[in-house]
């Protein structure tokens, strides 16, 4: 068994022994990525100094302590680190090194992980392929040939090559999950306003979640056990109480009740996927759940939704990217407007030029009610759907994405049918419910994800239910061979 395959739990173990160090792990996490990161391109800056350093410093404080004691742990490139550079996996950010830390890196500090270096992405997050990052593409270790999902796919990446323990992503309309499922992994995104934002370049500020990306659901629920909490740095971090996520791991599901969106497993979700789910399924229901077909009736105004509040919301935030206060500047400029307009046009990417205009054109005078605010009361509807299906059921299944992954090169010309890869994602996101993917089989020799969405804040229902159906299939222990 590969070091990085063992349970968390195992880990820790070998830790407090005295067998097993936090360098010799370090180590471990970049004789992997030396191995193999150049066929896949998951990292972009690593910190190998620093890393050491922590390392060397856990190993003399002696036996295991916080939760995530010496894991080598990725972040994706979004989430702002002290000191190690963080570029959005763009070239406006090409030179920005960051003099705080995001909340939920400071966390990670503080339960023992030591950070190996930052993850490749779509450029602002923006994008399902990671084909839209200004550095290089990162590439499915299933077949290097296909994407891995976007825009943490190097995040997803990373954890199934084993490069590291685990990893960081950053989840907008599916960003977590859809990646998850393309590699053949765990990707937890959390109720809106659980996990702090604060550290987080924004995307889309009503959307945006950080969430782990993991190979179990045990070691999901150790890292949100980590990052989850209020936090005073982020106006929109909710004051819940934090339960005992690994504690709420039974393993027992019987007497709860599934309901199945039959818009989730309709027109445009691939045979042999809903194949998959279906098989799922049927394995929580021998372990004593029950299911039955449900409607979310908005779900088909989702996407077009999204794509008007998130592109909106990209345009506000973006706006910041001036060529003035951080970021790369044009040179020579005739004036300020033309600062302004130079440095956007060769800072930004494709795809952050056309959601910056998309979501100008929502806002703009005249159009705004027409589009921006009809899609708000679009989306409280999406919202009450699944309000009124909670009433019911305990969780909601069907598939993480309508397809497996697809060939590099295969939509990037495509748009529309790019957005369309997100469709069982997003209504998860504009509800700001929790949901989980996890591996439940293949299809042509590519991962297939299982999407189990809960109730706002009960993490604990959704990680339950995941980790019971974990434990009586072998999915999770699959790995690509590199």
């Amino acid at each position: 068994m590969a070091l990085f395959d063992q349970r968390l739990q195992d880990l820790h173990n070998e830790l407090a022994a005295g067998k097993l160090s936090a360098a010799e792990l370090t180590e471990a996490a970049y004789a992997r990525i030396a191995e193999t990161d150049e066929r896949i391109g998951a990292f972009l800056t690593l910190n190998e100094e620093a890393a050491r350093a922590r390392a060397a410093e856990l190993d003399q404080a002696g036996a295991a302590k916080g939760l995530l004691h010496a894991l080598p742990a990725g972040i994706k490139d979004n989430i702002v680190t002290k000191g190690l550079r963080t570029t959005c996996a763009s070239q406006f950010l090409s030179n920005y090194d960051p003099i705080y830390d995001a909340t939920v890196s400071g966390k990670l500090q503080d339960a023992g992980a030591v950070t190996i270096g930052k993850l490749n992405m779509d450029e602002f997050a923006m994008g399902g392929s990671n084909e839209n990052s200004s550095f290089r593409p990162v590439r499915n270790p299933w077949n290097t040939d296909y994407v891995p999902g976007g825009s943490s796919g190097g995040s997803a990446a990373a954890v199934v090559a084993g490069q590291v323990y685990f990893a960081l992503g950053s989840d907008t309309g599916g960003s977590i999950r859809q990646p998850a499922s393309y590699c053949g992994v765990v990707g937890l995104k959390p109720t809106y306003g659980l996990v702090s934002r604060f550290g987080l370049v924004a995307f889309a500020s009503s959307l945006d979640a950080i969430g782990p990306i993991t190979k179990n659901v045990e070691d999901a629920a150790y890292v949100l056990q980590a990052i989850a909490g209020h936090d005073r740095m982020d106006s929109t971090s909710a004051d819940v109480s934090i339960p005992d996520y690994v504690g709420s791991l039974s393993g027992d599901v019987k007497g709860m009740r599934i309901g199945v969106p039959k818009e989730y497993m309709g027109e445009g979700i691939d045979p042999k996927v809903k194949e998959a789910v279906l098989a799922a399924l049927r394995v929580l229901e021998d372990l004593g759940a029950t299911w039955e077909e449900v409607s979310l009736p908005h779900t088909e105004y989702a996407v077009a939704t999204y794509y008007l509040l998130a592109s909106s919301e990209a345009s506000s935030n973006l706006a910041r990217f001036d060529g003035v206060r951080y970021g790369v500047r044009a040179d020579d400029p005739d004036n300020l407007i033309d600062l302004y307009r130079k440095s956007r046009s060769q800072g930004f990417g494709q795809e952050v030029k056309r959601r910056i205009m998309l979501g100008t054109y929502a806002l703009s005078s005249g159009y705004y009610d027409a589009y921006y605010l009809k899609a708000q009361k679009v989306r409280t509807l999406i919202k009450r759907d699944f309000d009124q299906a909670f009433e019911k059921y305990d969780l909601l299944v069907g598939p993480t994405a309508p397809t497996t992954a697809f060939r590099i090169g295969e939509q990037i010309g495509d748009p529309l049918t790019m957005y369309l890869n997100d469709i069982v994602t997003i209504p998860v996101s504009l509800a700001g419910v929790p949901a989980i993917s996890v591996p439940c089989g293949f299809a042509d020799g590519l991962p297939v994800g299982l999407q189990l969405i809960g109730k706002p804040f009960d993490e604990s229902t959704v990680l339950r239910a995941a980790h019971a159906y974990e434990q009586h299939t072998d999915h999770h222990k699959a790995r690509p061979q590199l």
